[in-house]
């Protein structure tokens, strides 16, 4: 068997990348701030620790995918007062704001003698079971090339640069992905209005420039009002949250994500919260074609 993996965070997408380890052949020693998410993992062979502390004083990698900022402060902190553990690297595949990153992962060098890296994801649950995510890498030559083993069973892994920079091109990634939501929402209705069978929109369009790998899948679930989360809208309204923080931040003009945190505040507020962030379709009626 391979080495031990330490993972914090067994939610939607924790469950996807312990799968994924132990199907890999990685001992996989697990822990989750909610007991029933810790009792469900163990069913599919995690090994259940008590604390933040346990896992990191078990594993000499030690992945985090959390909810927010908070809960990884959270994490670093209990993490910081297990004692030394030098050599060993904490990998944050949480999508958090870059200053508090850097401050983490100052905080576990100076107090723990423990690297980091910031390594946010996009793909879903989904990719992350099948190993094929995208994973967008801030953190020293050195933490770097320790982690890669084991992180490339996850997917394709990018090295950006410095700590930090990982989660700057997440930011890059949701405001790509986001916003194409919306997009993608109004084009449906357009067809729609036009009587236009949407379900083949995709395959007439993916040989020309608004071929994606996101419209097949986005025109299949919008029309089926599947909206099962593989990400949640509040998880969504958080990104663009954050984004739109860093925008004024650097003076950046970004109307175009400033719109899509309009509707995604509209569709929190209509009671979706738990919804997959592409039931932001449902903000726009559905047409009659003429």
């Amino acid at each position: 068997m391979s080495e031990t993996v330490g993972f914090i965070g067994l939610g939607l997408m924790g469950e996807g990348f312990t799968r994924r380890l132990l199907a890999t052949g990685h001992r996989v020693v697990g822990y989750d701030i909610e007991p029933a998410r810790v009792a469900a993992a163990t069913g599919w062979g995690v090994e259940a620790a008590a604390s933040p502390a346990e896992v990191a004083r078990t594993a000499e990698i030690v992945l985090v995918c959390v909810v927010n900022t908070t809960a990884v402060e959270a994490v670093a902190a209990d993490i910081a007062g297990a004692g030394r553990l030098d050599g060993k690297v904490l990998v944050d595949h949480s999508t958090t704001e870059i200053a508090a990153t850097r401050r983490i992962a100052t905080m576990l060098h100076e107090r723990a003698g423990m690297g980091f890296v910031d390594a946010p994801v996009s793909g879903g649950p989904e990719a992350a079971l099948k190993g094929t995510l995208a994973i967008m890498a801030g953190g020293s030559d050195a933490a770097i090339a320790k982690i890669r083993p084991v992180v490339e069973r996850l997917g394709n892994l990018t090295h950006m640069g410095g700590v930090g920079t990982g989660q700057a091109t997440k930011l890059v990634n949701q405001t790509i992905v986001l916003t194409n939501y919306c997009v993608l929402a109004e084009a449906l209705r357009l067809a729609q209005a036009h009587g236009v069978d949407a379900a083949r929109i995709p395959e007439a369009l993916k040989a020309g420039h608004a071929g994606s790998n996101l419209l097949p899948v986005a025109f299949q679930r919008m029309i089926a009002e599947d909206f099962a989360p593989r990400g949640y809208t509040r998880q969504v309204l958080k990104d663009l949250e954050m984004l739109q923080a860093d925008a004024r931040e650097h003076h950046l003009a970004m109307p175009m994500a400033s719109q899509a945190l309009t509707l995604f505040r509209l569709l929190y507020a209509s009671g979706k919260s738990e919804l997959d962030g592409m039931a932001v379709v449902t903000l726009y009626p559905r047409p009659q074609p003429h």
